[in-house]
């Protein structure tokens, strides 16, 4: 596992999680901005097959306008990244990333707290699938 991401394993399938992780999102004020399909790129360009895996780029206009404010090069660490994927044992992986560990590098107090605050709703998100 990487240090700057939060991760849940669900018993729930793939379909599923990708089904309501949107409104688990919005609950916490985020919208789907990306999807990209890691499984149907690789195949497409490389001809080769992966497990089931989707990125979600997920923003919240608010938290987004206020770290821009904090510091214009914020915008490298945005949208903020959900992956779902198919684990080995049949269960779903979900991660996103931690903001409060990748904006900490950034050195601004602004935008560490503000950071903190994302984490936390981004940990709510996955605590309801």
């Amino acid at each position: 596992m990487i240090p700057f991401a939060l991760r849940k394993v669900v018993s729930h399938s793939f379909d599923e999680v990708l089904a309501h992780l949107p409104e688990a999102m919005k609950t916490e004020g985020f919208g789907v901005l990306t999807e990209v399909d890691v499984r149907e790129t690789l195949k497409k360009k490389l001809g080769v097959d992966f497990r089931r895996y989707k990125i979600l780029g997920a923003c919240n206009p608010s938290f987004a306008h206020q770290a821009l404010e904090a510091e214009l090069e914020v915008g490298l660490a945005m949208p903020c990244n959900f992956v779902v994927y198919e684990a080995d044992d049949g269960k779903t992986a979900i991660a996103a990333i931690d903001p409060s560990k990748t904006m900490a590098a950034m050195g601004s107090e602004k935008l560490a707290a503000l950071a903190n605050e994302v984490t936390q709703k981004l940990q709510r998100v996955l605590d309801r699938l």
